[in-house]
């Protein structure tokens, strides 16, 4: 018989020590979450200073292939060798990409250099998650997560608001201001190095398995050109020859990867048979139609801010802070609800409910709508998110042998990633298919009012290119907040009413994902970190299990 295993060797943590190794996966996730709002508002003047504006796209659609193909990729590497190494791999090439980033010459470098980012994005906040997975148990783990939920919901108001900032600025410490964007990560990042370096010391035991090469090889040939088309598509029509050979080539490597993990079994990168439990295939589902709603609703509350109310991108990101609110206490009351009851099922479905009605509700708001409605809604809307975003990833977890942690835990990631790559893709091709109509039919509406036909013969040269057919230019929306405001109503009824028909297809994507989260069966959460499951594991089995080592 197994002599019994000794409470050093199950490797139960303090709060401290938990609290310790968190902070640095807390600057790890802020490195990750903080990137995708940043670049939003510093964009345009990299563009600029890199000459290269009709190709800026491709910065971010190249952080977003690297990142999202090797979000499984980690989570799978993690379960054989440990979280400490590929955490320690994710921090290094985030942070190569990052230095590499701030001192590129050309968009063409800066997309390079972006991808190398991307491929220490798709680590860090998975396996973030999967480490605390790892340190505490289901029951207690959701007051750990909401930490990570508030990092999340800061970087949403912060990236703006900091990207504006360096982008605004000439120069900064010897560099062009906009480099800041990318050198920032530096300090940051060697903080969380350092942080996770000393104190991550939890047990692993490896597994002897190999490694998913030819599936992961098969995952790039079927993502790339999907993620490619979904960036590239509005631009070259979604039935173009091009668009239509990255579907062809898409469709053949997802049909290649699928016959890859069966034919892998436990080694595959995703092994199939994690879908045949309800709680992770269900979850997976709803993470990936939450994602469509969820990044179109982060997509269009800027440009209604910044284009319809005229708000800067840092004036806006600071708007969005009862958004912030919302995440916040939603997510660290639940998870202290879900500590003390062990009950978990109740708060996605609140969740998507409250999602849903805010995007409904986000549905009704126009020219006039009064900003503080719309942060009211904001509240709304970060409530949901928060009951949601955790908790689903609670419920994977809660479900999933302790040797699959870090890939199952890296699926929710992956999904939702999809999911908002595909919602992204999609609300602004709805977006910008009708807005030319309305702007149109506000126009034709105008010409009616006495005060628009009067400012029509005060300003002659927009006058002239409205009767020639030109109508407006979309592509540069500053000239708004230089016309009169009788002119530019129209334009902004047009760009509200659109915003208003993405608002309601967003509403009701969500939708689905609130009637199928019904369909989520609770499993009594465990009182046993991944770390104790696996001890116990090892010593059934009649194994030494490995010491944790000592944390300072």
């Amino acid at each position: 018989m197994s002599a019994p295993v000794t409470e050093a060797e199950s490797g139960r943590l303090s709060h401290r020590q938990i609290m310790t190794v968190l902070s640095g996966l807390m600057l790890g996730m802020l490195l990750a979450a903080l990137d995708q709002t940043i670049m939003a508002s510093a964009m345009k003047t990299i563009a600029d200073q890199l000459n290269g504006q009709t190709i800026q796209a491709w910065a971010t659609t190249a952080y977003l292939i690297t990142a999202t193909i090797s979000t499984p990729l980690y989570g799978k590497l993690s379960d054989i060798f440990g979280r400490k190494p590929m955490y320690l791999t994710a921090i290094s090439f985030f942070l190569g990409g990052s230095i590499l980033s701030g001192i590129s010459n050309s968009m063409y470098e800066l997309a390079a250099f972006r991808a190398v980012q991307g491929l220490g994005a798709g680590g860090l906040m998975s396996l973030a998650l999967a480490i605390i997975a790892d340190m505490v148990p289901p029951r207690e783990r959701s007051k750990y997560q909401g930490y990570f939920m508030a990092v999340w919901g800061l970087s949403s108001v912060a990236g703006p608001v900091v990207g504006g900032f360096f982008a605004g600025l000439n120069t900064f410490a010897g560099f062009a201001g906009w480099r800041w964007v990318f050198l920032l990560n530096v300090p940051i990042g060697i903080v969380a190095l350092i942080v996770v370096a000393r104190f991550l010391n939890v047990p692993h035991r490896k597994v002897a398995q190999r490694v998913d090469y030819w599936g992961a090889i098969a995952l790039t040939v079927g993502l790339v050109p999907l993620l490619i088309v979904a960036e590239q598509g509005r631009e070259w029509g979604w039935d173009s020859g091009r668009s239509v050979l990255m579907y062809v080539i898409g469709v053949v490597g997802l049909g290649a990867f699928l016959f890859v993990e069966k034919r892998m079994g436990d080694a595959a990168l995703l092994p199939l048979r994690l879908f045949r439990g309800r709680t992770f295939a269900l979850t997976n589902v709803v993470n990936f139609v939450m994602g469509v709603g969820m990044f179109g609703m982060m997509m269009s509350l800027p440009l209604y801010l910044q284009i319809v109310k005229g708000a800067t991108p840092t004036e806006s990101g600071l708007m969005t802070l009862p958004m912030t609110f919302g995440i916040l206490v939603a997510a660290t009351g639940s998870g202290q609800i879900i500590s003390r009851t062990g009950r978990y099922r109740v708060f996605p479905i609140i969740g998507l409910a409250a999602t849903t009605a805010a995007l409904f509700l986000f549905g009704q708001i126009g020219v006039d709508t009064p900003v503080w409605q719309t942060m009211l809604v904001m509240v709304l809307a970060g409530a949901g998110l928060g009951l949601c975003m955790q908790t689903l990833i609670l419920a994977i977890q809660n479900d999933v042998p302790v040797k699959d942690m870090g890939v199952a835990t890296s699926s929710a990631t992956f999904f939702r990633s999809i999911g908002g790559t595909v919602g992204t893709a999609v609300f602004l091709s709805i977006l910008f298919s009708v807005v030319g109509g309305r702007i149109s039919d506000a126009f034709s509406s105008a010409r009616s009012d006495p005060a628009f036909l009067q400012a029509l013969q005060a300003n002659p040269q927009f006058a002239k290119g409205l009767s020639g057919g030109g109508g407006v230019d979309l592509n540069d929306t500053s000239f708004i907040n230089h016309l009169d405001p009788t002119l530019a109503r129209p334009i902004l009824s047009g760009f509200a009413s659109s915003l208003d028909t993405v608002f309601l297809v967003g509403g009701a994507v969500t939708l689905v994902a609130f009637a199928l989260i019904w369909f989520l069966k609770e499993k009594p959460l465990s009182n046993k970190s991944g770390i104790q499951r696996a001890a116990e594991a090892a010593a059934e089995a009649g194994e030494v299990a490995p010491a944790a080592v000592a944390m300072h």
